[in-house]
């Protein structure tokens, strides 16, 4: 088999960056080890960075989006009661973000690639990635008792952390920054109306909380919980408590619950992966880097490395040009950081951290109320919410 562009991963990242490369008349395959159903059963974040919202669009794959997504003027944030609201349309200059869950942007990805007949190929055990500083590099996969090859020019690895494009760049070549957070996030989603028309984010001194949505008619809530708790620890009841704790007295009151569709822990990471180029591989999303969630950069910061990506190759392919593939992993990773920062800061102000010392706490507050009495400061959060220029 033949390809111009082999994209291991069919998340997301990989699917937007196949559509795109198709709609410029180039060759591109996607493998992806999971079956579909399993892709689109992954529950994940849905805040949406003006930036991406337009790609999708460029993709022709923004029209359930624009219709069913949620567009947020700005966030709350509580302390310990009381909540003040961000005003992100005001602070950063007009823009919005777009709630919409991962699963829906996936699976309009996903009928996308049907429609133009791009070739998704799912279940696609032992990949692998040949000869990665030749001319001529290659991937292989296994499906049954038959190992099948593709030849291609460039290699994308979209396959997540846990993929194998990473590891397929020796020891001695790359570089890995990671930071791991004593505690992780219990998300619960159910079918029950959003307790606040936009986020809250909830500080207190039993542990961070965000309420989240979907749609008007299904919520996404998280706690902070240790990293030794598991799901069995929380049933719904108990999950609902402690959520009400957490959250301003008014918002608690209003708070409607019923039972968990779906119930997971995701610990919390930072973690970046230098350089973002190997000969004719390139990482893409959470197979480079990983964010905390908590300020909603982790699907937005793979779609700059896709923006970045697409707009390299098509100017190889089309024009002969390769600059925008030299200088891929350099330009890509300054805008990662800057999305590891706001991470970083978002996450240190609002949580509980386990042992910290009295100082730290007080700066974390003092954190806060510096915010809330900066316009400038509330420029640079709603600067880097909505999402920084590609």
């Amino acid at each position: 088999m033949r390809t111009q562009v082999a994209i291991i991963g069919g998340g997301p990242s990989g699917l937007m960056l196949s559509q795109l490369l198709h709609l410029k008349g180039i060759d591109n395959i996607v493998l992806e080890r999971q079956s579909r159903e399993y892709v689109l059963g992954r529950i994940r974040a849905g805040v949406l960075e003006h930036g991406f919202a337009k790609l999708m669009r460029e993709a022709q794959c923004g029209e359930r989006m624009d219709r069913e997504g949620e567009i947020h003027d700005g966030f709350y944030i509580s302390d310990n009661g009381n909540m003040r609201r961000v005003d992100l349309h005001k602070h950063s200059g007009g823009s919005s973000v777009v709630v919409y869950g991962q699963t829906e942007l996936t699976r309009d990805l996903y009928e996308a690639r049907d429609k133009m007949n791009g070739v998704v190929i799912h279940n696609a055990e032992d990949v692998q990635p040949h000869d990665l500083k030749s001319d001529q590099p290659y991937v292989t996969y296994r499906k049954g008792d038959e190992v099948v090859r593709i030849d291609c020019d460039y290699v994308i690895g979209a396959d997540g952390f846990h993929g194998v494009s990473r590891k397929s760049i020796p020891r001695d070549v790359l570089k890995e920054y990671e930071k791991v957070y004593p505690f992780g996030w219990l998300g619960v989603l159910s079918r029950t109306k959003p307790v606040s028309p936009e986020l809250i984010y909830a500080k207190h001194e039993r542990g961070f909380a965000l309420c989240s949505l979907r749609s008007q008619v299904l919520s996404r809530y998280y706690i902070q919980v240790p990293l030794t708790d598991t799901v069995e620890d929380w049933s719904d009841d108990k999950f609902w408590d402690e959520l009400k704790r957490r959250l301003p007295a008014d918002v608690a009151e209003r708070l409607v619950t019923g039972p968990s569709i779906e119930k997971s822990i995701a610990p919390l990471r930072s973690f970046v992966a230098e350089p973002m180029r190997y000969g004719n591989l390139f990482l893409a999303g959470d197979a480079a880097h990983i964010v905390p969630p908590t300020g909603a950069r982790g699907l937005n910061s793979a779609a700059s490395d896709i923006y970045y990506l697409y707009h390299a190759l098509v100017a190889h392919y089309k024009e002969g040009d390769d600059t925008g593939l030299d200088n891929y992993s350099a330009k890509a990773l300054a805008r990662v950081w800057k999305a590891q920062r706001f991470s970083w800061w978002m996450t240190t102000m609002l949580h509980t951290f386990p042992d910290s010392l009295p100082y730290d706490q007080k700066l974390s507050q003092t954190e806060l109320e510096y915010l809330f009495s900066s316009e400038r400061a509330q420029g640079s959060l709603a600067e880097n919410y909505v999402g920084l220029p590609f």
